[in-house]
């Protein structure tokens, strides 16, 4: 049984040792996301893809999102590749 706590440090690290995902995606409340793209989001998914995994917002790879500002909220999915493209797929059929 995988223990989620979320935190996206110590999820994180737990996903890198059993393997799983980590999700943050956006809401009525958090229409951006909630989690910040430049001192959270890029840090994780530069160790993730180190690992050969993947981290995306749902349509656009973590690493390509140019920051328009210091703070930027984006949505959050990182794990390995096979898991993470599923939610992707689902997020593509909602547009």
């Amino acid at each position: 049984m995988v223990k989620m706590l979320g935190m996206l440090v110590s999820d994180f690290h737990i996903n890198m040792i059993k393997s799983g995902i980590y999700l943050y995606l956006q809401s009525s409340k958090n229409p951006n996301g909630k989690l910040r793209l430049l001192y959270e989001c890029n840090l994780m998914a530069f160790l993730e893809e180190q690992a050969n995994g993947k981290a995306s917002d749902g349509f656009t790879r973590i690493m390509d999102i140019d920051p328009r500002e210091l703070h930027q909220l984006v949505p959050f999915i990182c794990g390995s590749k096979n898991m993470v493209t599923k939610p992707e797929a689902f997020m593509m059929m909602s547009v």
